[in-house]
Order: structure tokens, then sequence, then C-alpha cells
């Protein structure tokens, strides 16, 4: 007899908790389901499940071998979906959520790349910082900025960003470059709501870690629009390095404290599950991660020289 049929019979069976029930989702007979199941427990010798008139329950061996066994039987569905789609051109809608600064900055000028490599491929794409539930929510994927990724979603790495303080030449040249991170306390500070700690900022430099209390003028949870105030000499920022590398590469922002670190954060591309992932998916995840293999904001930027003119 089948031996994987005996399995997946089984399975159905403790599954559905019924005989009945079982033979619906296998479309056989209930016949064939008790006789699947009797050849298993008979072929290797051990009772997998107590029958009554009114209920099924599973053995202590029952419990194990049915865990192994929808472990084997996943497996096989795994291989039969993946050479089967890889006959298959990648096709249908992918729903994508990503944050909105990264997203308009650095994802946005890369869909059209990806639709016409893969033209039968339909994207949504959804533009917030909230931190969405992908499978209640119904998205495919999504692109996510920090330290570690979701331990309940698969996920992988596409790049590295470092958060860094920086400040423009006018407000530089008025109020003075802070030389230590205790300095933040004294001066104007525009602060990004979605940071963790957002009122403490964190750096490592020569003695250890810095921890300063910094006292904004401005909260906001959009980081473009603290961008926005720094760039117009209203005080110094703590932004990631893919929003703030052209302004530091041109000189309209400068990186102050240039002997203390902030922390970095990893930009992964995250999904509810490996298994059975679709292809189209799998191809937007691949683009991705090559796409990011050299990001455009890893550059190196001149630091603010030292001296106040208050």
């Amino acid at each position: 007899m089948d031996r994987s049929m005996e399995m997946a019979a089984f399975a159905a069976v403790v599954d559905a908790g019924s005989f009945v029930a079982a033979a619906d989702t296998l479309r056989i007979s209930k016949t064939a389901v008790s006789r699947y199941v009797d050849a298993l427990e008979q072929r290797i010798d051990v009772r997998l499940l107590h029958r009554t008139t009114r209920r099924l329950s599973l053995t202590e061996e029952g419990r194990i071998f049915y865990q192994r066994a929808r472990d084997i039987l996943t497996a096989m569905d795994d291989a039969e979906a993946e050479v089967s789609l890889r006959t298959q051109a990648p096709s249908g809608l992918i729903r994508v959520n990503v944050p909105l600064s990264f997203g308009v900055s650095h994802l946005a000028p890369l869909w059209g790349r990806f639709m016409a490599a893969y033209p039968q491929i339909d994207l949504d794409v959804a533009l917030n910082d909230r931190l969405v539930d992908l499978v209640d929510e119904g998205y495919d994927l999504a692109v996510r900025i920090s330290s570690l990724p979701d331990s309940s979603l698969v996920s992988r790495k596409l790049a590295t960003t470092e958060m860094l303080a920086c400040a423009s030449p006018g407000y530089l040249a008025h109020y003075g470059a802070p030389e230590h991170p205790g300095d933040l306390a004294q001066h104007r500070v525009l602060a990004y709501t979605g940071l963790s700690g957002k009122d403490e900022w964190r750096f490592e430099g020569p003695d250890g870690e810095a921890v300063v209390r910094t006292r904004a003028r401005v909260y906001s949870n959009n980081g473009d629009t603290c961008r926005a105030m720094a760039l117009g000499d209203a005080g110094i920022i703590l932004q990631p390095s893919f929003m703030v590398s052209d302004d530091l590469r041109r000189g309209n922002l400068i990186k102050v404290l240039p002997e203390y670190r902030s922390r970095k954060l990893g930009i992964y591309a995250v999904y509810p599950s490996r298994k059975q992932l679709p292809l189209k998916v799998r191809c937007l995840v691949d683009f991705l991660v090559e796409a990011f293999k050299r990001p455009p904001w890893e550059v190196a930027v001149a630091p603010a020289r030292s001296g106040r003119r208050r």
C-alpha cells in the first residue's frame, strides 16, 4: 500500500477530527480512509488513534507521529510546488508595504525596472511608517527598517543604514558644532518620533557608550520633515544615512560628532512564511537583494569643524 497515502490519510483524520470529514477532504471513501489508517498502524505495529463511537483522540505515539508526518507532507508539497513554479512565468498582483521616506527615495525608482523585467506581475505599493500585520492586512511583502527583524516573520536583509547626527552649515556657523554628545542637551534638536527613545540619543565613542537626553524644539513623525527643517538651519537631526547621504555629499548638511557613532539599522524584506512562497514574491525579494548590493548612501562624508560662535 502507498505509504505516503497512509500518512496523508492519518494526518487528514487528525486535522479534520473524523474519518468522514477526512474522506471529504481527500475525496475518497470513508472505507478507504479507514483502510489506509489501519494499514499504517499494522505496518508500524503501533496504535496511533483511540477510537470510540463519539470521538477520536491521539495516543502519545500518535502525537509524535503526527508532527513528523505533517512535516514530511508539507516538505513534499513544497518540493512539488517549487518544481512546478520553475516551469511557469511569475504573474499576478503583489501587495507591498514600505516605509514612507525610504519608499519614495530608494524604492520608487526601482519599481519600473522590476515591472519591465516581469511584465506579468502587477504591484500595489502602500507607503506608511505604521507596523502593519502582513497576514491580517493581506500584504505579500514588507520592507522594514529596524535593529532586528520580526522573529515571527521570514526576512532577508537588503542593506544596512547608520543613524547620523548632522546639521546645516548655517546652523553650525551660528551655534557651533557639538564636540561631545552631552553638548546636544544645549542645542536645538529636531526629533523624529518614530525613533526608539526619541529624547535619548545614544552614541559609541572613544570612552564607550554616551547617552544624552535632548530637548527637542520640534517633534515630527516624518523624517523628511526633520531633514527639511535641518536644511533650513533649524537644528540638529539624527536620521538614517539613506535619507541624508546626498545632503552630506553636497555639503548642504554636515555630520557632527565625527568621533562618535550612533546605531546601525538593518533594512529587511519580510514575508509571512518561507513555505510555498509564491514565485512572484520570490522574484521581487531576489530583485531587491540584487538592487541593494551596493547601497547608494554608503559614501564618505566630511565631519563638521569644531568651534562655537554663540
